[in-house]
């Protein structure tokens, strides 16, 4: 499986491979895929990985997740996500985007945004402007305002939350990634006596009919500040993990912001969002999401180690316990 996949990857890595003229390919590897980045597009081939929370495993699978990506991506990206193509392999064995010959797997093509326009690019830069998080959080609240509710139970949206909480810490106190386990152990102690003791606030956000299917990984990097705000790579590959109060998602990008120094932006949407939804979550229940959050990305951090060559360790381990610092730091605030 794993020569399947490399010799797709060098193929795709090369400008002959596409239509379009393109002098260069560049490419973006992730735990689930791999993006190649031409002149004019990006190409999204999933690779058959097979995890608790998804199976790519099969080429029907990586097909269907490709048809789900392209149809959820445009309810927040429109005229981005183009089509799903096909990867074939001619009689010679050569394998040719968008050909005839043995259908050997799917790409995601998409147009190509521009980087500097990314919100994570203009933190970095310090050219975010107040009226750039008021258009784009206007957009996401009329996507949330006309997002139908989902039916779930205040207790099974609770159990969901905790169990999540749970499954952070334990894989955070793995003695092989060299963290704290106090610090998550901790951490999530103190989550999940919140969510009992104010079971009310997180039950009348269900009762207000405030749960419903979001974008999933809602981060500046994903956040495109055009003429008119795009947001792109939602979470397909799991509904559940879609399904959230607006509070949480934007607790999350209130959190990146905060990581990328700039907790102001985060701020400004929680209030741009409540003007224009009428709708203000508790500063607890905020609080709450992004520990919670903040350990998701510690977790996703340190797996990196996983994936990576022993050089990058360090950088990913500090990258880990300074989310776990940020959770902590949320905490205190409950």
């Amino acid at each position: 499986m794993s020569t399947d996949l490399q010799a797709k990857i060098d193929r795709l890595s090369r400008p002959e491979a596409y239509p379009e003229d393109s002098p260069t390919v560049e490419v973006v590897t992730t735990h689930m895929s791999c993006v190649f980045l031409t002149a004019q597009h990006a190409y999204k081939l999933k690779k058959p990985v097979r995890y608790p929370f998804l199976d790519f495993s099969t080429i029907e699978a990586r097909h269907r997740d490709c048809v789900e990506e392209v149809r959820l991506n445009r309810r927040l990206a429109p005229g981005v996500y183009l089509r799903v193509v096909p990867l074939a392999a001619g009689p010679t064995g050569r394998l040719t985007l968008g050909g005839e010959g043995r259908l050997v797997d799917w790409l995601v093509q998409m147009r190509r945004l521009p980087k500097e326009l990314m919100l994570d690019q203009l933190i970095h830069r310090g050219e975010v402007t107040d009226d750039d998080v008021r258009r784009f959080t206007r957009t996401l609240s009329d996507f949330y305002r006309q997002a139908c509710a989902e039916r779930l139970g205040p207790a099974d949206y609770r159990y969901r939350l905790a169990q999540d909480i749970r499954q952070h810490a334990l894989e955070l106190s793995e003695p092989a990634y060299g963290l704290p386990t106090d610090l998550a152990t901790g951490t999530a102690a103190v989550l999940l006596a919140v969510l009992e003791k104010d079971r009310r606030l997180f039950d009348r956000r269900v009762r207000d009919r405030k749960i419903l299917e979001g974008h999933g990984d809602l981060r500046p990097e994903h956040i495109c500040i055009g003429p008119l705000p795009l947001f792109i790579d939602c979470l397909e590959f799991n509904r559940g993990f879609r399904i959230v109060d607006p509070a949480d998602e934007l607790a999350y990008l209130a959190l990146e912001c905060e990581y990328a120094a700039a907790p102001r932006i985060g701020e400004l949407v929680l209030d741009t969002y409540a003007a224009a939804t009428g709708d203000r979550p508790p500063a607890r229940v905020v609080h709450f999401h992004k520990a919670c959050r903040a350990l998701l990305r510690a977790k996703l951090s340190i797996w990196h180690l996983k994936d990576h060559e022993a050089g990058e360790t360090a950088r990913w381990g500090r990258r880990a316990r300074r989310y776990l610092d940020l959770a902590g730091e949320y905490c205190g605030r409950l």
